[in-house]
């Protein structure tokens, strides 16, 4: 068997361009979890999303979201979890750098923002937002994991660049989508929650294939044997893993295309 475990991002790799699970990848996933093959799937989402698309796939899986801040196990226990210091919550979170973007905070018990954004309104397919309205400025910073700014991208480029002068190595900040920046304590990221599930599974790195389109996947590909670039990755991406092979686009199920190349399936 050439692989031992699939670790996959979701929005761009795994879903297509309607942000759904294809009957291809489905059927895909679930023949080579009936040969003995694990699946890890990697997200900037809240561990509910995760947990949904998991159901969906119906195929067991563990759950790296919020790019790693939490890892649950294939019965949903807690392997992992790391939250933002307080203070460093309460301290991005001041106008100088909230101004401009909706703000998003994730907790275990949900996901609060201080208002709608149509930008991450229109990825929605419920009725609903996923997360509650709230005054951020009221919040003590406790138990956050995730803070999530959502805006242009010219905007959050120079967000991104005043966070990192201001915080240096204290926070782990990325983009999942351009106009998606998010920010986890330091020591989080997708490739440090998959050597966790690595080690968990007694595995090596080189018994793991993963996929990836994102600025976040960066570290998710570093930390395995075999990464792969979407067809459709972003171009730092592209220019972090130079080497790595790039494959089909996500729309056309591209990661189901090539594990059904790869397993003879």
């Amino acid at each position: 068997m050439p692989y031992r475990l699939i670790a996959t991002d979701l929005d761009g790799t795994l879903l297509d361009q309607h942000h759904a699970v294809t009957p291809l990848t489905a059927q895909t996933l679930q023949a080579l979890q009936a040969r003995g093959v694990a699946l890890a799937l990697a997200t900037g989402r809240h561990y509910s999303d995760a947990r949904e698309v998991r159901e969906a796939l119906a195929v067991p899986a563990y759950l790296i979201s919020s790019n790693g801040a939490r890892v649950h196990g294939l019965d949903d226990e807690l392997i992992f979890g790391l939250d933002i210091a307080a203070e460093l919550v309460r301290e991005i979170s001041r106008p100088v750098f909230s101004d401009g973007a909706a703000m998003h905070y994730f907790l275990d018990e949900g996901w609060l923002a201080n208002r709608r954004s149509a930008l991450l309104d229109a990825l929605i397919q419920a009725d609903e937002p996923p997360y509650r309205l709230a005054d951020l400025s009221r919040h003590d910073g406790a138990g956050v994991y995730k803070v999530l700014y959502v805006a242009p991208h010219e905007h959050l480029l120079e967000l991104e660049r005043s966070l990192r002068q201001r915080f240096g190595d204290r926070l782990y900040i990325t983009f999942s989508l351009d106009f998606c920046l998010e920010v986890m304590a330091a020591d989080v990221s997708k490739g440090e929650a998959l050597k966790l599930v690595l080690a968990r599974l007694g595995l090596d790195a080189r018994a793991c294939i993963a996929f990836g389109d994102g600025q976040n996947d960066i570290e998710l590909l570093q930390a395995a044997g075999h990464p792969r670039l979407m067809g459709n990755a972003h171009a730092r991406l592209r220019q972090a893993l130079p080497e790595a092979e790039r494959i089909y686009h996500h729309a056309d199920s591209g990661m189901a295309r090539h594990l059904r190349e790869a397993f003879a399936l």
